[in-house]
């Protein structure tokens, strides 16, 4: 066993796959993100190449599967590939089959993708605990040599320095190596020495010294690790992450990189692969990726023609998400839909308008829009409204807070004695996720004051997210060009005898880019929405243009 050289392992995880937003973004999320995997993990091999440093990469099978060229250049360079599970599960989020059935799966599809075996593993999420230990039984049975799952942490195995050193884990009828992640001890409480969130949350000094400790005391390797996210400090941010979240994932990205270049140069660095001199992996037989099953409507002999408006306000940080969830959305919904797209940039003060025509412009079911002045959202929407030429139409935020492909199950509530849908988080079938409360209350608030006033008895009026027949927009008209604008579209659609009805959809929190809303002006914006539609309501007028000011104008 060579023992000359330290071990490097780095987790190949982009910015939206971290433990910090798992409750943010679930696994089924992560195709919509614009990828940063590339640019991360060529900036991770020129840094070893510089230091002369060789490491093993730990990588995930849905990377393995969508992103197959990153593992073959890091492979091509002359580092190891090692797994970690299919998605980032953690021990204590799903049954133990499961997580075995996910590992299996992993590790299917960074062979693929390699072409060879891989020979070692690591969870995704924590470390393992002293109960979990069966798991390495698990993965000696799949044919692995070697686990990094472990690490002396808190008081686990304080009792047990053994195993924070490399070792032999004897099985019932084998045996696997376990490469602990280095830790140190103040007492009998530990933590991780040799890299990640700690390099980057505390001061160094601490750790310069429980690492000098560690090489002067130790025959064993020191093992480190980071992950590639941590060499971006120009990643995007995710808005809707609590103050805490941002500090733990953003705080010193920017100073990251000269400290594990520090300790490159410092050190010598290998992988765990040639410390544990095991032969090369041998090939593995190509195979046929699995066919997607994205299917989740019958192919009907004729496609609906249905355009989508999608205003946009300063959304230069959300549209490669935008553009990620829109085909995905087309994806699920071919054989139904015959898409058209009209975004409108409402007078945007960043790059959004660049970024449409990059993004969505050589699109020939495309029409981007521009007002040279910010107007308000519901003045965007009617702009949109004004160039629709389909039958069917609706409208979604450009942050993809409703997933657009809710629009599917929408579609079947369209009966023919039905004129608008309405998507409601409200609804005691749908849901809110990770919602501010102001904003659930703030919501539930107007749909009661609105729903003493207008027709549609509704859990929700403030949602953007609906299904419309272009009858029940001609000639359509707003007082407020904001964010009450949107309610009084529906109002005046109420008021002119259209039936609503609502589909209970599921909201999320904003992940990119900032909310424009101002909640104080919104509010007062209700309440004169309301007490106008009273008035209007009492003098027994009935007709959607009842509720038009005399200065009132439509956007064009």
């Amino acid at each position: 066993m060579v023992q000359a050289k330290h071990i490097l392992t780095i987790v190949i995880e982009d910015y939206y796959q971290v433990g910090s937003f798992q409750h943010l973004i679930p696994n089924d999320y992560w195709g919509r993100f614009e990828s940063r995997l590339k640019r991360n993990v060529d900036v991770a091999l020129a840094l070893l190449e510089r230091t002369n440093s060789t490491a093993t990469f730990f990588v995930c099978g849905w990377i393995a599967d969508y992103h197959p060229e990153i593992i073959k250049i890091i492979a091509s360079k002359g580092h190891e590939i090692a797994c970690q599970g299919y998605f980032h599960h953690n021990l204590e989020s799903i049954p133990k089959a499961e997580f075995v059935k996910d590992i299996k799966r992993s590790k299917e599809a960074v062979e693929r993708a390699l072409g060879k075996q891989v020979q070692g593993f690591r969870i995704a999420r924590g470390w393992l605990k002293p109960s979990q230990l069966w798991l390495l039984q698990e993965l000696a049975d799949m044919g692995f040599e070697y686990d990094s799952s472990l690490c002396r942490h808190g008081f686990q195995f304080a009792s047990q320095p053994e195993y924070g050193v490399i070792h032999k884990h004897a099985l019932a009828n084998s045996s696997i190596y376990e490469v602990p992640v280095s830790s140190g001890s103040i007492w009998k409480w530990s933590m991780p020495i040799a890299g990640g969130n700690y390099w980057r949350q505390f001061p160094l000094w601490p750790f310069h010294k429980w690492i000098q400790k560690w090489v002067s005391s130790h025959q064993e390797p020191l093992v480190s690790y980071f992950h590639i996210w941590e060499l971006d400090p120009n990643q995007p941010v995710i808005s809707a992450a609590s103050m805490l979240q941002k500090i733990r994932h953003y705080r010193n990205l920017a100073t990251m990189q000269d400290k594990i270049q520090h300790y490159l140069q410092e050190y010598s660095f290998t992988s765990i692969q040639q410390h544990l001199d095991l032969p090369e992996p041998a090939n593995v037989s190509a195979t046929e990726q699995q066919n997607i099953d994205a299917s989740r409507s019958p192919v009907l002999s004729k496609q609906a023609d249905l355009t989508v408006v999608i205003p946009c306000y300063n959304e230069e940080q959300t549209l490669a998400y935008l553009k990620n969830t829109l085909q995905r959305f087309e994806q699920s919904s071919q054989g139904l839909f015959n898409l058209h797209y009209i975004f409108i940039d409402d007078g945007s003060t960043d790059n959004t308008m660049q970024c449409l025509q990059s993004l969505f412009g050589e699109n020939k079911q495309t029409r981007i829009l521009q007002h040279q002045r910010n107007q308000g959202i519901a003045a965007a929407i009617l702009t949109g409204f004004a160039k629709v030429d389909t039958e069917l139409l609706a409208v979604i935020d450009a942050d993809c807070t409703f997933s657009p492909e809710q629009l599917i199950d929408m579609y079947s509530l369209l009966t023919d004695d039905v004129d608008v849908v309405s998507a409601s988080p409200m609804h005691n079938q749908g849901s809110m996720q990770n919602v501010a409360y102001w904003r659930q209350s703030m919501s539930k608030g107007a749909a009661f004051l609105h729903s003493l006033v207008l027709h549609n008895k509704l859990t929700s009026y403030t949602s953007c997210f609906r299904l419309y027949r272009r009858h029940t927009i001609k000639g359509l008209q707003v007082t407020n060009k904001g964010f009450c604008g949107v309610t009084e579209i529906l109002a005046k659609i109420d008021l002119a005898g259209f039936k609503i009805v609502e589909f209970p959809a599921m909201l999320e929190v904003r992940l990119l880019g900032a909310s424009k809303i101002n909640v104080i002006k919104t509010m007062l914006d209700h309440l004169r929405l309301v007490a106008r539609i009273a008035r209007m309501r009492l003098f027994g007028k009935s007709t959607t243009k009842d509720l038009v000011d005399k200065d009132e104008q439509r956007v064009e």
